[in-house]
C-alpha cells in the first residue's frame, strides 16, 4: 500500500501553508478550511512586502500579475510569481512563491507549494499540487464524480472514505502531468512521479513511478 500521509507526499517547508497542513494526516482533510487559512495570514502578511489590490487579495511586491488576470477573494499571490494573461482565480488560491499560473487557468480552492507551474489551459480545483510539481498544457484536475457521490481515494484493495464531495488531486512533489491528462475525484500520486500524456488517472499512483498509457504503472529506473 501506498503511503498517503501529509508529510509523505508533501515538503512542507516549501509553502506558507506547511505549519497548518502538518496539523493533518491526510492532505486532502485540509481543504475545508483553505480559504479561512488564507485570511488569517493574509492579515499576517507584512504590508511592506505584499500588495493589497482588492479586499482579502494580498499580492508580493515581486509578483507579475498580468492586467488581463482575475484575482477573486480570497487569494494570496507569492514572490517571483507570474500570473498570466487570462488567468482566472476564483479564490481561495494560495499561490506560492516562483509559481506559474498561465493563460486560460482557472484555480479555485487550492494551494499551490513553491515552484508549482500550471502554464497553460489547466484546471485545477480543490486540491494540492506540491512542490515544484508541474501540469502540462490542458491537463486538468476533475474534482466532482458524474453521480455526485462522495469521493473514495482508492489504494489497491483499500478504500479511504473522504466525506468530501469534491475534491480533486493532491500531487506530491516533482510530479509530472503531462498533457491533456484527467486527474479523476480523489488521484494521490507519489512524489517524483510521471504522468504520460492524455492519460485518465484515478486512485493512488506510487512515488517515484511512471503512469503509463492504459494505466500501466511502471517504477523509474
Amino acid at each position: 500500500m501506498m503511503e498517503l500521509e501529509t508529510t509523505k507526499l508533501l515538503d512542507l517547508s516549501h509553502s506558507l501553508a506547511g505549519e497548518y497542513l502538518a496539523g493533518f494526516h491526510y492532505p486532502w482533510e485540509a481543504l475545508d478550511g483553505i480559504r479561512d487559512l488564507i485570511l488569517r495570514l493574509g492579515a499576517e502578511l507584512p504590508p511592506e512586502e505584499y500588495d493589497q489590490p482588492s479586499p482579502q487579495v494580498w499580492v508580493h511586491k515581486t509578483a507579475q500579475v498580468f492586467p488581463s488576470a482575475w484575482l477573486g477573494a480570497p487569494c494570496i499571490i507569492g514572490p517571483e510569481t507570474e500570473v498570466r494573461h487570462g488567468a482566472f482565480i476564483r479564490g481561495s488560491a494560495l499561490v506560492g512563491a516562483g509559481c506559474v499560473v498561465g493563460n486560460s487557468v482557472e484555480l479555485k480552492n487550492v494551494i499551490l507549494f513553491d515552484k508549482v507551474q500550471v502554464p497553460h489551459y489547466n484546471y485545477v480545483g480543490d486540491s494540492i499540487l506540491g512542490y515544484r510539481s508541474h501540469m502540462g498544457a490542458g491537463s486538468i484536475t476533475s474534482n466532482v464524480k458524474s453521480d455526485k457521490t462522495l469521493v473514495v481515494v482508492k489504494d489497491g484493495d483499500r478504500r479511504l472514505e473522504t466525506g468530501r464531495k469534491k475534491f480533486g488531486a493532491i500531487l506530491g512533489d516533482r510530479v509530472e502531468v503531462g498533457c491533456n491528462s484527467v486527474l479523476n475525484p480523489g488521484t494521490v500520486v507519489g512524489r517524483d512521479t510521471n504522468i504520460y500524456p492524455v492519460s485518465c488517472v484515478r486512485g493512488a499512483v506510487p512515488p517515484e513511478s511512471i503512469f503509463k498509457t492504459g494505466g500501466v504503472v511502471t517504477p523509474k529506473k
